[in-house]
């Protein structure tokens, strides 16, 4: 059992790897509470799918313009500095945006712009944390620690949403966002708790600046490495097709019933079934084929996100109409949610080794950025692609046809570059 269970060792090497993984581990429970009570919000205010996806779309703009440049800006300055003036910011948008809801503004455009805000300095902050990790822990632990990065994300997504269903449905989305923002000052302790970190000398001695070029340079290493590249490929198929996330309001009221509570449910399966594959990680450590495990585990995504999808076609509901009591699928559906969750987190975590591993130091905030450009603009593409087939077919219909897309997609990139398939963890090519 001890083999099975999640490595420690990267907290037991580093004590400011420790800081930053209790602090965020913390935070995330706010952010992923909020994110619940965002789209409950918006869903109460237009009782529309399509309206909750655009959440997603209002964050994807900031997502990709800063997560590349904000790549740059991590490889250009100390990554400390960066991520505190980073994560400070994201707490000012969770001030603001408790505040809107205090004092019942009820508007959706302002919704958004507070979505695309977080997004703008959350795509600075992540790749600057990510970028930190190596120079914290051995190599040899890094598949470790990013697992126990997976986990900590993954609490917080268990947590939060489950939170956030009960908060929103007992005392409203004011005193979720509140909880949010209270929080992530842990987030902040972590962060604070960093050594410093400046930018390694380049070959010239010239300092390194965090402009277009660097920004191309970045892109033209990217170019050259189908095997970091393919990283990147496979997860916009699972999450470009097959994430079900805004579905989950609509799902809640007339699908599978429950309202607030069952959508936050249905978030904290994904995450619960991440937790399950973070405590039971203690093996990842010895997976040398970890392109083939992250071609098998989007596969496994997809396949387990159109089992939810058959769950919810014989759940039934009609449309428009809110659905009185629970339904008795409610459970085989969460059960197809956790295998998901599963399935991502052992991706993520192969998905994030092979990135680091196979990058220089100097390039890798560059990277990083790229990496949650599509790590984090995916679901929100995904949101988009899933509220507006849910309103056009079906919030079932639109979950099954969505998973069974993304086997399909995978499959057809495996085939396309054989190589990725064939990596060798002990020999990390790019």
């Amino acid at each position: 059992m001890r083999g099975l269970l999640v490595d420690p060792a990267p907290l037991r090497e580093s004590a400011a790897y420790r800081r930053l993984w209790v602090g965020l581990s913390l935070g995330q429970v706010g952010q992923q509470l909020a994110v619940v009570a965002i789209g409950l919000q918006v869903y109460d205010l237009t009782r529309s799918s399509f309206a909750v996806g655009l959440v997603g779309l209002s964050a994807l703009v900031p997502l990709v313009v800063l997560g590349l440049y904000g790549g740059a800006i991590v490889d250009a300055r100390d990554r400390r500095t960066v991520a505190i003036a980073a994560s400070v910011s994201l707490w000012v948008v969770s001030l603001a945006t408790a505040a809107q809801a205090w004092l019942d503004v009820r508007s959706v455009p302002l919704l958004y712009a507070l979505v695309a805000l977080q997004s703008a300095a959350y795509a600075v902050n992540n790749p600057a944390r990510a970028a930190i990790v190596p120079s914290l822990v051995s190599r040899h632990n890094l598949p470790a620690a990013n697992a126990l990065h997976t986990l900590s994300f993954t609490i917080g997504a268990a947590v939060g949403p489950a939170l956030g269903g009960f908060v929103v449905g007992r005392w409203g989305v004011e005193a979720a966002y509140t909880v949010d923002a209270v929080t992530y000052l842990f987030a902040l302790w972590g962060v604070f708790g960093l050594p410093a970190m400046p930018p390694e000398p380049t070959a010239d001695g010239v300092r390194r600046r965090a402009g277009l070029a660097s920004v191309v340079e970045g892109l033209r290493f990217l170019g050259g490495r189908p095997n970091i590249r393919m990283t990147f490929f496979v997860d916009m198929a699972a999450m470009f097709f097959a994430m079900p996330r805004a579905l989950f309001p609509a799902i809640g009221v007339v699908v599978l019933g429950g309202g607030a509570t069952t959508a936050g449910a249905l978030v904290s399966a994904i995450a619960g079934g991440s937790i399950l594959a973070g405590l039971l990680s203690g093996p990842l450590g010895t997976v040398r084929r970890q392109g083939l495990a992250v071609v098998a585990c989007v596969v496994g995504w997809g396949l387990s996100v159109a089992a939810f999808g058959a769950c919810l076609l014989a759940a039934g509901g009609t449309a428009g109409v809110v659905r009185a009591g629970v339904s008795p699928w409610l459970w085989p559906a969460l059960g197809c949610l956790v295998v998901a969750g599963a399935m991502d987190a052992v991706s993520a975590v192969f998905r994030q080794t092979i990135l680091q591993a196979a990058t220089p130091d100097a390039l890798r905030g560059r990277l990083q950025g790229v990496f949650i450009v599509v790590v984090a603009g995916g679901p929100r593409v995904g949101d988009l692609v899933s509220g507006t087939s849910g309103d056009a077919f079906g919030e079932a219909a639109a979950a099954c046809a969505g998973g069974l897309v993304c086997v399909a997609a995978a499959l057809f990139l495996a085939r396309l570059q054989p190589r990725f398939v064939h990596y060798d963890a002990r020999h990390p090519e790019p």
